[in-house]
């Protein structure tokens, strides 16, 4: 079990270094490599808790990055279900609580989430912009079938 934690410490060291390259997939793989060598290496919980934030903001649709995601909620959240996750995010990101490699950005996302969503005039721009996204991705493009018959009505 002990050469485990040695492997999972390299591993953890790795992803470190990964996630100060801005590489978050490659920083995920060996955090979560570490986990399954040594779950209980200290101080890894709190750095797969920065590396899930960073995730979850990398993960944009048609260029906006889901709030809901980076706080690990539904769309449907109420009000007090989105504090709550902000508060608990926050208290285990916060620099002062959090020493791991890039917990203080992960804290500004999470900042950057709560202010986004705490606000109801905001949160309803968001998920008008969110069903709006959505709804251009279900539309078919017809711009083909439009050439076509352009091109067959100009040949005869």
């Amino acid at each position: 079990m002990e050469c485990n934690k040695d492997e999972a410490v390299r591993a953890k060291e790795i992803a470190e270094q990964k996630l100060t390259e801005k590489d978050i997939a490659g920083a995920q793989k060996f955090a979560l490599k570490a986990q399954k060598m040594y779950p209980g290496l200290d101080g890894l919980s709190q750095f797969l808790e920065v590396v899930n934030v960073y995730v979850a903001h990398e993960k944009k649709t048609r260029g906006e990055v889901d709030f809901y995601g980076v706080l690990s909620l539904e769309p449907s959240a109420d009000d007090e279900t989105v504090r709550k996750q902000y508060k608990k995010l926050a208290l285990a990101l916060h620099p002062d609580k959090n020493k791991s490699v890039g917990a203080d950005g992960a804290f500004k996302i999470v900042s950057e989430a709560w202010s986004a969503l705490y606000d109801r005039s905001k949160r309803m721009m968001s998920d008008k912009k969110r069903a709006t996204m959505n709804d251009v991705v279900k539309k078919p493009i017809t711009t083909y079938s439009r050439k076509k018959k352009k091109a067959e009505t100009s040949t005869h």
